[in-house]
């Protein structure tokens, strides 16, 4: 990839809430479904800002002078989406039936998940915010741009896909440095953590991963099943996920590691079927986006294929179905 070219995009591509007219007239919606719509958009405020963290969290951990700058303005990215995602609940609150806080489950796993980025090899923070982003852009941002369906969304959709665009150009090629020799060298290269520190590092996860089930299906997937019912868009990110974590280099990091074994284990005729429901919750995820998703066909496809024809098969996903 040429971070060179990809700053320059960064930096021509900035916009602010004043490009947006917030003067057009919502699309008449009822109760249930703006309810539904102002507390979603709330819910995605508090999404971007843990995105940016993960985004900050990149940028001090590289040396690159260009990567960190690119980091810097993705962080600047993902302030104004939460922004925009916050006028756009308060846009759509047009009868005021109730206040929109941001979602609990949400809060609550926030704390977890930042400890969790800023004390775990990078390679970790990368595999979440490749995750995040595919569920974010794939899934969930369409599903509710198609839901709400009118001017004022699908304007600001349209600007911040931009955005996260270029994100997931990026997610997927530092995915791809993550599981290359040169990382790898680096990382046997550094001194053996203490045991009273790996034993942090371990309960950071475990805490977080407590957390993570309730917010994923609360703040992703319980959104889902009203904006995209037949849960095509979310299979289709989380089978990525899947195929990702099978690409060679990939499977060697230790979370990638601990996240396919998981699977494997889940979808074991015998183990599945009595362990299942607490392996899929050890993960934090529904059993349906920890079955297999992928054929074995796809999984020879994308293993040949490069990081760069990946983000470039993901970002053609969203505008399938």
């Amino acid at each position: 990839m040429d971070l060179d070219r990809m700053l320059v995009m960064c930096r021509r591509d900035q916009w602010t809430l004043d490009d947006l007219d917030w003067d057009v007239t919502p699309r008449p919606l009822s109760r249930e479904h703006e309810i539904a719509v102002c507390q979603y958009f709330k819910d995605m405020s508090g999404i971007e800002l843990l995105a940016g963290e993960l985004f900050r969290v990149q940028g001090e951990q590289t040396t690159d002078p260009t990567l960190r700058a690119i980091f810097e303005s993705f962080v600047v990215d993902e302030q104004r989406h939460s922004e925009v995602a916050a006028r756009l609940s308060a846009h759509y609150d047009v009868h005021h039936y109730q206040p929109y806080e941001l979602n609990p489950h949400l809060v609550a796993f926030a704390d977890p998940f930042v400890d969790v980025v800023n004390h775990l090899p990078p390679d970790v923070a990368a595999s979440y915010i490749m995750a995040g982003e595919l569920l974010l852009d794939i899934a969930l941002l369409r599903s509710l741009d198609d839901f709400v369906d009118d001017e004022m969304s699908k304007r600001a959709m349209k600007l911040i896909n931009r955005d996260e665009s270029r994100h997931i150009a990026i997610d997927y090629h530092m995915v791809g440095f993550y599981s290359g020799e040169e990382y790898t060298r680096w990382l046997d290269a550094q001194p053996g953590k203490p045991l009273r520190e790996q034993a942090r590092s371990f309960l950071a996860l475990a805490r977080m991963l407590y957390f993570a089930a309730p917010f994923f299906r609360r703040v992703f997937f319980a959104p889902m099943e009203l904006t995209d019912p037949s849960g095509q868009r979310l299979l289709e990110a989380f089978k990525r996920m899947q195929l990702l974590g099978r690409k060679p280099g990939v499977t060697e990091r230790p979370f990638s590691k601990f996240i396919s074994t998981v699977q494997l284990l889940f979808n074991d005729p015998i183990v599945g079927r009595v362990f299942g429901p607490l392996l899929a919750r050890l993960i934090g995820l529904p059993p349906v986006v920890v079955q297999t998703l992928y054929t074995e066909e796809e999984a020879e496809r994308y293993a040949n294929m490069s990081f760069t024809e990946l983000a470039d098969d993901a970002l053609a996903a969203k505008t399938l179905h």
